[in-house]
């Protein structure tokens, strides 16, 4: 079983930046993808940015340019930073992970098996 828990949401005027971090209660982590997902009041869970084993990145095309996702596997940790943001960046952001591809990221949701409480992130103009 992995435990992953979230850290570094608040509320930040638009432009501002925020760096959420993941920490992730085993090493095998370092084996999946990991992504960071988001959901805003009354909207589906979006992808917002994937990582596979090689570091190979994906982001949904809103927040390309502005958002990057990283890991460390020495620390177990995921992180993503975000610059430039934007009220409609305003949701609640969580981490995942994907045990069963091989390491390999595919975009829905429903294909992640462990997932975070979330954190709070809020952009004001």
């Amino acid at each position: 079983q992995v435990q992953l828990v979230e850290s570094g949401g608040g509320s930040v005027q638009v432009g501002g930046s925020l760096r959420l971090s993941c920490a992730a209660s085993t090493s095998t982590v370092s084996q999946y993808c990991m992504a960071w997902f988001r959901q805003a009041p009354g909207k589906e869970r979006e992808t917002v940015a994937t990582i596979d084993v090689y570091d190979t990145t994906n982001y949904t095309d809103n927040v390309k340019g502005r958002f990057t996702i990283s890991r460390d596997n020495a620390k177990n940790n995921l992180y993503l930073q975000m610059n430039s943001l934007k009220p409609e960046d305003t949701a609640m952001y969580y981490c995942a992970a994907d045990s069963v591809r091989g390491g390999y990221c595919y975009l829905s949701p429903t294909l992640f098996q462990y997932w975070g409480q979330g954190t709070q992130v809020t952009v004001s103009s």
